[in-house]
């Protein structure tokens, strides 16, 4: 309950703040840019040494990257028949294409499947979408944002992307079972609960709720893919295709069934794909996943 508390209590905070014309609304800028460059490298490095490999995590991994894959086949085509911006492709794919398995799923996961669901949880979120947020997210938010397929600077973007260095560090310290000394693991555990409330209450500096907007057609399409479509095809692909029926498959759906990512929302953000529309995901995103949660919960439970 107190994480459901600080979910909404960040979330408020920037809103309040952003109609006190004295209050710096820019600052969520550099808000974003702790978060990216600060806080979830900690996060990295904290939890990937621990996880224990095996073939059998291949299915919690690979739902982050089908995802994704997914919303980028739907968003670019679709969008290129429509003739959408590239600024709204990119956009509605980092929003749609992955979901909040961290700071929503960690909490909400425990919540519903107790403390060894988040050995699960951390497979989605970690070797699963946000590797795939710090890699492939990179790269379609600097091709949409530029428009051009210079491949030469964006795998420069992604090389440099301090949380996916941090992933490479951290996949090494797995593989030679290398440990942080205590005191820093403390350190990156404080760093990186800062996620949560810093990358909400920057929403929240960034959200509107503009009756007249263009973008409520485009965020109903986000988040029916986000909410509905791609939990759904994980289903059908796991439990039919795949005859997969584990406790680990159906932590592995209702997280990919969590609200957009708040970390893909920023990188959207930063790279000037539509700051509206991907506050917009996150805003009302959240709340609306707490009842399509409860309806994904309900099925799995058939499994």
């Amino acid at each position: 309950m107190n994480n459901f508390i600080i979910i909404f209590f960040f979330l408020f905070l920037g809103l309040l703040l952003k109609n006190i014309k004295q209050f710096p609304t820019h600052i969520y800028k550099t808000i974003n840019k702790i978060v990216i460059y600060v806080c979830l490298p900690a996060i990295t490095l904290y939890h990937i040494p621990k996880i224990k490999w095996s073939n059998e995590l291949l299915f919690p991994i690979g739902a982050g990257w089908i995802s994704f894959f997914l919303a980028f086949v739907i968003f670019h085509f679709l969008g290129r028949k429509l003739g959408w911006s590239n600024k709204l492709i990119g956009c509605l794919i980092l929003t749609a294409g992955l979901s909040n398995s961290s700071f929503l799923g960690y909490p909400i996961i425990e919540a519903l499947f107790g403390k060894k669901g988040l050995e699960t949880a951390v497979l989605v979120d970690q070797p699963g979408t946000f590797v795939v947020v710090s890699t492939l997210g990179v790269f379609v938010a600097a091709f949409y944002s530029n428009g051009s397929p210079d491949f030469k600077s964006i795998s420069k973007k992604i090389l440099l992307f301090p949380p996916f260095l941090t992933f490479v560090v951290a996949c090494l310290m797995n593989v030679t079972d290398y440990n942080l000394d205590s005191n820093i693991q403390y350190v990156l555990l404080k760093l990186g609960s800062l996620v949560t409330p810093l990358a909400l209450f920057s929403v929240g500096l960034q959200l509107s709720f503009d009756r007249n907007s263009k973008h409520w057609k485009f965020l109903r399409l986000g988040l029916f893919v986000r909410l509905i479509l791609t939990p759904l095809i994980i289903f059908i692909l796991y439990v039919f295709i795949f005859n997969q029926r584990s406790e680990a498959i159906r932590i592995t759906i209702v997280e990919i069934a969590m609200a957009p990512m708040i970390t893909g929302a920023i990188l959207a953000s930063t790279y000037g794909l539509k700051p509206k529309l991907s506050s917009m995901m996150i805003g009302f995103g959240i709340p609306i996943s707490f009842l399509t949660l409860a309806f994904w919960y309900f099925i799995v439970g058939f499994i």
